[in-house]
């Protein structure tokens, strides 16, 4: 009997094209990479239409920030598990990403060593938020 694997469809949300590059190379070998976007409105369309397990999204994006766009998510009724990646280290974003239903926090400078990581207690229904120094 095949062991049956579990393949998260995950969509990712940045405005910075090589960010979302960087991201799609880290984390294509792990994971199923269903969508990416460039800002929240591009976002919530993306998951309306994608219905991912999980969103990856940044804070600071025109057209709709990711705090914003996380708070529409939830009033959607979204069962998509939300981590922001990004580079407020400020705990007043950390307290408002985790205000609007993120369930990781992971800064970008950290994105290497934190993010399969997070991606992995999420998905297990812990949260993660990366170390802040």
């Amino acid at each position: 009997m095949k062991k049956s694997t579990f393949q998260p469809r995950i969509v990712l949300a940045d405005d910075h094209p090589a960010i979302l590059a960087n991201i799609l190379k880290l984390l294509r070998p792990h994971f199923k990479i269903v969508g990416t976007v460039e800002n929240g409105k591009q976002l919530l369309d993306a998951a309306a239409k994608l219905q991912p397990d999980l969103i990856i999204l940044d804070i600071a994006m025109p057209e709709l920030d990711g705090i914003k766009a996380a708070r529409e998510l939830l009033k959607t009724g979204t069962k998509a598990k939300i981590i922001f990646l990004t580079i407020q280290k400020d705990e007043d974003y950390i307290k408002a990403a985790l205000a609007a239903g993120a369930h990781g926090y992971v800064l970008k400078y950290r994105m290497q060593s934190d993010l399969i990581n997070a991606i992995n207690q999420v998905l297990k229904g812990h949260s993660f938020i990366s170390p802040i120094n």
